[in-house]
């Protein structure tokens, strides 16, 4: 019997099963191991990818504001060449204007302008020499001290009221009463006494030399500086009738009490009434039209004495006061100060080395 002849075949059985197991453990292992670079670069170095990661933000950013400044770049150079064109065009309107004026100028028209605006240059100058004469009254002192700016100076006929009463003499109760009783030598050395005749002379000195005025001096009565001038309005620029009213106001002796209602009373002796008043004073009224009965007047006397003194006042009548406080007195700031605020005159307590 004839053996038959086996086939060989190439892809047996056995080949097909090496091929699959060598498949499989490829497949496997590819299953294993994660193939994403990102994320193993992750594992491996998470420092070094957030920094990758902040550069890419940083050149992200870069890039917009790039696109930003040449926007801005763009438009900025657009902008140099209207304002170039823009001033040349003005340039040009000039020049343009310039042509015309020279065409059109006549050289008699032209001097004749000139000779108007030299005589007004002089007119203005003889008017300036004018107002910027002399004093009327000579007062001396360290530099500028216009401490009174906030006063109104102004004013056609000017009041000035100062109080000439013992208290005048000094800032407390017990000097008043120790000067009351020296010699009027003294008394008039006093030097508070010095520094309100000072501040009257600095309030003569700045008013306007076309104002008339009058000085009074008031204490239980009222009464003008200058005698035989009761109810007269002096010329401010003579001065002759201010030397001799601040002579008489330099000799008078403080003395008496303090009447605020026969003050604004002498403001009836004038047929037209004053249009500024300045009151100088330290403190409240101490009596009335009339003397009181006892020597001393309590605190809310003197307010009742002060606010009666108030009612007679003339409405519209600016009230300007200078107040050098007394000790003892706490409620005549307040008061005084009221009473520039309604009538829109002024308050003000200069400092003790002024003027």
């Amino acid at each position: 019997m004839k053996r038959s002849k086996r086939h060989v075949s190439t892809f047996s059985l056995s080949f097909l099963d090496i091929m699959a197991c060598g498949l499989g453990a490829v497949t496997l292992l590819f299953l294993i191991l994660k193939h994403d670079s990102s994320t193993a670069f992750e594992n491996i170095n998470p420092n070094l990818s957030a920094e990758v990661k902040l550069l890419n933000e940083d050149i992200r950013v870069g890039e917009e504001n790039k696109v930003s400044l040449r926007n801005s770049l763009q438009q900025s150079a657009q902008e140099l060449v209207e304002t170039q064109g823009l001033a040349d065009r003005v340039l040009e309107q000039l020049n343009e204007k310039r042509r015309e004026l020279g065409i059109q100028s006549d050289p008699q028209e032209i001097a004749l302008l000139r000779q108007q605006v030299e005589a007004l240059e002089r007119k203005t100058q003889q008017l300036k020499e004018q107002d910027q004469g002399p004093d009327l009254v000579a007062l001396k002192g360290q530099g500028d001290r216009q401490y009174l700016t906030g006063l109104k100076l102004g004013g056609n006929r000017i009041l000035i009221l100062v109080d000439a009463s013992a208290s005048m003499l000094d800032n407390t109760i017990v000097n008043v009463i120790r000067r009351r009783n020296m010699s009027d030598a003294v008394k008039l050395k006093s030097p508070k006494w010095r520094r309100t005749v000072r501040t009257v002379e600095w309030l003569v000195a700045q008013l306007p030399k076309q104002s008339r005025y009058q000085l009074y001096t008031f204490s239980t009565t009222a009464a003008p500086s200058a005698p035989g001038t009761r109810g007269q309005w002096l010329d401010a620029s003579n001065r002759g009738s201010i030397n001799t009213s601040l002579s008489k106001l330099r000799s008078t002796i403080p003395a008496q009490g303090t009447s605020l209602i026969n003050a604004f009373g002498a403001i009836n002796d004038f047929s037209l009434k004053p249009d500024n008043v300045f009151l100088i004073t330290d403190g409240l009224p101490t009596q009335g039209k009339t003397r009181p009965r006892g020597s001393t007047a309590s605190s809310n006397t003197r307010v009742k004495l002060f606010n009666s003194a108030i009612a007679t006042l003339p409405s519209r009548l600016p009230v300007n006061v200078i107040l050098m406080p007394m000790e003892g007195d706490p409620e005549a700031a307040s008061l005084f100060w009221q009473l520039g605020l309604i009538s829109k005159g002024a308050f003000l307590s200069p400092a003790s080395d002024w003027p």
